[in-house]
């Protein structure tokens, strides 16, 4: 987990003009600036605070195909494969891949038949995963307890530390020649006739032909002010770590309340499904169009009365203001919300029940997040259709971290004019305005 407590890494002088602007470093503008950069673009990587400082740092770790929305899919096995070589062609080892796997397991009939269901999406795209019978769940996970009647597992799925990843990315892109400026917020956008001519960040104006909007949880914010239409809402999810432990749970296991996966410092990183919502003003103008969502994640889902203050969604903040004012963006560099103690006490509770091979490891320490969810949970992608010249990359809903490298070089071809090579009618931003159907992914 990346805070804003230690000195800025990146420093470089703000350019006057550049062919793309990205704002927010984390894993999606951060993986689109190092395409564009290998393309021979010009491009100013732009963060409020940290590369990576919120939840591109802060997430479970996984690179997951599994349970995936099958538009969503292809995409992402497109992450998979260019995670295998970002070590090596980057030259970073924090970049690494281990390919682990990835299980699901299930104690009901109802939820083994959404894995059968799931199966059949995976089979249409020749994706690995397979359903598990009683016993092979117990041979794949031997540390783990549980009356589980069966599962499913993806081999080809695996893991990568997020703390090392995107700041590494963020290197190699540096020494690709893009120019980034951590501590420097866009305020807002530069308009001439309704289109885009650049970015008023705090340190002043950059003039350029594209912008990637990649702001994660501060996206629908910026839109606000922009002068656009961007539904999101906020959610808090813990995550806690053990203390070093022998390696009994080899791949990313779901139990259904609690998920882990092994760490390169050899503990383990623990979260439970549980997730809070502070209730503002985006809840109620929202609130219509994530009503299906909210019925889904109902069970999960605790809803709580306010933010933070200067939180994005807060009461009392401010939705408008100029290039020339101090934005919201400023006031808050690195959002680091305190762990929810209902999660910390349910993971403290079910780790040893569930697991009890890491009941001595002990846990040693635990963060919070906050993930940035679109109506029907899967990212928005694609051109602005309010501001020609802008691009948007965001509302990745908590799946962002592993999918992140496609998300790059599809954004960066679709910038430079070419094909995405994926059908992204479902992520297009309009559809949230168009009439069409709001239909919630499957996890």
């Amino acid at each position: 987990m990346i805070g804003d407590d230690t000195p800025a890494i990146f420093r470089d002088p703000l350019p006057e003009a550049v062919d793309v602007a990205v704002i927010g470093a984390g894993i999606a503008g951060t993986a689109t600036a190092w395409f564009l950069a290998r393309a021979g673009v010009s491009v100013l990587l732009c963060e409020k605070g940290r590369v990576a400082g919120e939840q591109s740092s802060r997430n479970w770790g996984w690179v997951r195909q599994q349970g995936r929305d099958e538009a969503e899919l292809p995409i992402m096995m497109e992450a998979n494969r260019l995670w295998r070589g970002l070590a090596e062609q980057t030259g970073e080892p924090g970049l690494a891949f281990t390919p682990s796997g990835c299980v699901h397991v299930a104690s009901d009939r109802q939820k083994l038949a959404k894995f059968e269901a799931w199966c059949e999406t995976a089979g249409r795209h020749q994706l690995d995963t397979r359903m598990l019978t009683r016993n092979e769940v117990g041979e794949l996970l031997p540390g783990v307890a549980g009356d589980w009647i069966g599962g499913m597992a993806t081999p080809s799925d695996g893991r990568s530390e997020p703390g090392l990843a995107v700041p590494a990315l963020a290197r190699a892109a540096h020494r690709s020649g893009v120019a980034i400026v951590e501590y420097c917020a866009v305020r807002t956008l530069d308009l001439e006739g309704g289109r885009l001519a650049g970015i008023v960040t705090e340190r002043g104006r950059v003039r350029c032909g594209s912008a990637v909007l990649a702001g994660g949880a501060w996206s629908g914010h910026f839109a606000d002010n922009a002068g656009f239409g961007l539904p999101q809402l906020l959610v808090r999810a813990t995550v806690m770590r053990t203390g070093p432990a022998a390696h009994v749970v080899r791949p990313n296991v779901s139990l259904g309340g609690l998920a882990l996966r092994r760490r390169d410092d050899g503990g383990y990183t623990v979260a439970t499904g549980l997730v809070d919502h502070f209730i503002g003003p985006p809840s109620f103008r929202h609130a219509w169009r994530f009503r299906r969502l909210l019925k889904q994640s109902a069970r999960e889902l605790r809803l709580l009365p306010a933010a933070p203050r200067d939180y994005p969604g807060a009461w009392g903040r401010a939705r408008r203001w100029t290039g020339d004012q101090e934005s919201p963006f400023e006031r808050v560099r690195v959002l680091d919300p305190a762990p929810s103690p209902a999660a910390v006490r349910r993971i403290r509770a079910r780790l040893p029940q569930q697991v009890p091979a890491l009941a001595d490891a002990g846990l040693a320490g635990a963060w919070a997040g906050m993930i940035d969810v679109t109506p029907d949970a899967v990212p928005v992608l694609g051109a602005s259709d309010a501001i020609p010249g802008l691009w948007i990359a965001t509302g990745f809903s908590g799946h962002g971290f592993g999918i992140g490298p496609a998300v790059g070089r599809i954004t960066a071809d679709l910038v430079r004019g070419r094909p995405p090579g994926h059908d992204l009618g479902r992520f297009r931003p309009g559809r949230f305005f168009d009439g069409s159907a709001i239909v919630p992914g499957p996890y």
